[in-house]
Order: C-alpha cells, then structure tokens, then sequence
C-alpha cells in the first residue's frame, strides 16, 4: 500500500480568520484518531494570518476517501465553505 499526502491551502475571508481557525482545530483530533490517517498537522501561516494549511498522511487513497465522507469531516467541509475566499488541495505522492 502506497502512502499518500494531502496538503489542503485554505484562505479566510477577511473577518473569518478565528473561525476557520477554530474549524481546522476542531477537526483535527478526530482525523487522527481515523486508521487509515498516520498523521494530520494544522498549519497558520506567520505573513498571512488568513492562510491556513492541513499536512496529512493516509495509508493510501482509499482511506482518505473514506475520510471524506466521515461525519467530522462532513461538518468542517460544510462549516468552512462560507469561511472561505479560496481552497486548493492536493493529493500528492513521495518522489524521493
């Protein structure tokens, strides 16, 4: 089973910094507690305090399909999509 990597970009709408904020720390905990998560990060950026990432690792593509239709996830996808001005993610493997 290949490992797989998600880096999620999240940007607040101006004013909904706290909110997303309190959106990824929320449902952090939950996603580590998953089987198929082997590590999940929330990230701030230090310029931009509207700029928010998700680093996670999942052993493989399938696990974080399951994932995504989990009702923690559900919530925060829900929650964030007002909260938001513009979202990237992006399924990655290890090169090297």
């Amino acid at each position: 089973m290949m490992e797989m990597y998600v880096f999620a970009r999240f940007h607040a709408r101006p004013g909904q910094e706290k909110a997303l904020e309190d959106a990824v720390a929320a449902v952090i905990p939950p996603t580590r507690g998953e089987p198929g998560c082997v590590s999940i990060h929330g990230f701030r950026s230090i310029k931009d305090p509207r700029l928010f990432y998700i680093h996670s690792r999942w052993n493989g593509e399938n696990a974080f399909d399951l994932h995504l239709g989990l009702p923690h996830t559900v919530r925060f996808l829900e929650t964030i999509e007002s909260l938001l001005d513009q979202r990237e993610v992006t399924r990655a493997e290890m090169m090297v």
